[in-house]
């Protein structure tokens, strides 16, 4: 008997085009925590992006999440690796440079990413957008 149950949803993707690979903070805020619960150790970091259409891709992660969906961020490493990340949490904010994305991402361990113990309690919320991004 032939299964038409489907696999697992395909993921969406936010791909970076052009620019370095992306630098990740790890965050030690308990509400990022609780968003990387998986199957496999990992760890969770934030990732500032700057945009034309920040929202949009907002709304396009919620609509993905929404359908039951994973959505990724897709970049190149620094050997030129295309490489995933699963996308966890996403804002966008206005700048004085633009538009930025910042979204949380599931990192393997592996991963560098810097740690950012948030010294600031107020960031608990998510934290405010930087006026300048490298």
């Amino acid at each position: 008997m032939k299964s038409d149950s489907p696999g697992p949803p395909e993921a969406e993707k936010i791909t970076i085009i052009e620019g370095p690979p992306p630098t990740f903070e790890e965050r030690a805020d308990d509400w990022v925590q609780s968003l990387a619960e998986a199957a496999q150790p990992s760890r969770t970091a934030l990732t500032r992006l700057r945009t034309f259409n920040g929202p949009a891709l907002v709304e396009r992660c919620y609509r993905a999440w929404k359908g039951q969906r994973p959505m990724q961020l897709e970049y190149r490493s620094e050997d030129g690796r295309v490489e995933h990340a699963p996308i966890v949490a996403a804002r966008s904010a206005q700048v004085d440079e633009g538009q930025m994305l910042m979204l949380w991402v599931r990192l393997p361990l592996e991963v560098e990413a810097k740690v950012d113990w948030g010294e600031d309690p107020s960031e608990a919320e998510g934290p405010n957008p930087p006026s300048a991004t490298p």
